[in-house]
């Protein structure tokens, strides 16, 4: 974070509980669900066609695409909240250590992938 908002860090991560707080019981009651349709299923078996997933979704039937973004779902916001509790622990990153002085000027970046090469000419 920067040192002119140094209380930034801790405000993201009280937004980020928050909106976890909230979304995590949602999530976790679609893929139950989605999981408790299983009496009824779907008439399409196509795995990756979205359009019947959502036919299926607002009949309350159950379909192959709906089972696996419930499960990944769940995995995902269980990822999610294990970053957000680790934020504090990792602490600052680390600085890439500074080259040592030399004596040559310090040439400017050129645009592209030029790379000026000094070229010494002995007569």
């Amino acid at each position: 974070m920067s040192a002119e908002h140094p209380e930034l860090g801790p405000e993201l991560k009280a937004l980020a509980q928050t909106i976890l707080d909230r979304v995590d019981p949602l999530i976790r009651f679609a893929a139950a669900r989605a999981a408790g349709a299983g009496d009824r299923a779907s008439s399409c078996r196509q795995v990756w066609c979205p359009v019947c997933a959502l036919g299926a979704l607002i009949q309350g039937e159950q379909h192959p695409l709906l089972d696996i973004v419930a499960e990944h779902s769940v995995a995902l916001l269980s990822v999610v909240r294990a970053l957000v509790d680790d934020i504090e622990a990792a602490g600052p990153p680390d600085t890439p250590p500074t080259p040592p002085p030399s004596d040559e000027p310090p040439q400017p970046p050129g645009p592209g992938r030029y790379q000026r090469i000094p070229v010494t000419v002995q007569d």
